[in-house]
């Protein structure tokens, strides 16, 4: 199920990560499986760190926005990452395809979720891995301070197929 964004459309919203109005920007989306956030996403030659290798700090953003959106999804509030620890395993190509992101809560308190990413290329070679800590806000507090709408924002809705 594809997850709604709720900040789409909102003139002050240019998040470098996933706003799909943002032209300098990776302008992810991301889809829930079960207990995991899914992110299929096309490089382009102008995120390339070395020719046809898309660059590490660029994999590291993706790590990064699929965290938080896991957050969104699962955790059912908004967040700030507090560490971000990644690990390249394999050059990731920029031409081959898409890319596809899996991310899953690895632990939660009620402070702090640690999550699990990994970034495979087109071929489902595994290239990249991540542990990404957020600090997580009650919906609340939430609500008031990162314009979360709620997690009956993100209910399926039957009408739509």
């Amino acid at each position: 199920m594809q997850i709604k964004n709720p900040y789409a459309g909102r003139p002050d919203y240019h998040c470098f990560g996933c706003s799909p109005d943002n032209e300098n920007g990776l302008q992810m989306s991301f889809f829930l499986d079960g207990d995991q956030v899914i992110s299929e996403w096309e490089p382009k030659t102008y995120f390339e760190g070395w020719s046809n290798i898309v660059h590490g700090g660029i994999q590291a953003t993706l790590i990064d926005e699929i965290g938080s959106w896991l957050i969104i999804a699962i955790c059912k509030t908004a967040g700030v990452t507090t560490n971000l620890n990644v690990t390249y395993r394999k050059a990731v190509p920029a031409d081959q395809g898409k890319l596809r992101l899996t991310a899953r809560l690895k632990e939660s308190t009620s402070r702090l979720a640690t999550v699990e990413i990994k970034l495979f290329a087109p071929d489902g070679t595994l290239c990249s891995e991540g542990i990404a800590q957020y600090y997580i806000f009650n919906q609340a507090v939430a609500r008031k301070r990162n314009m979360y709408p709620g997690d009956e924002f993100f209910a399926e809705d039957p009408d739509q197929t």
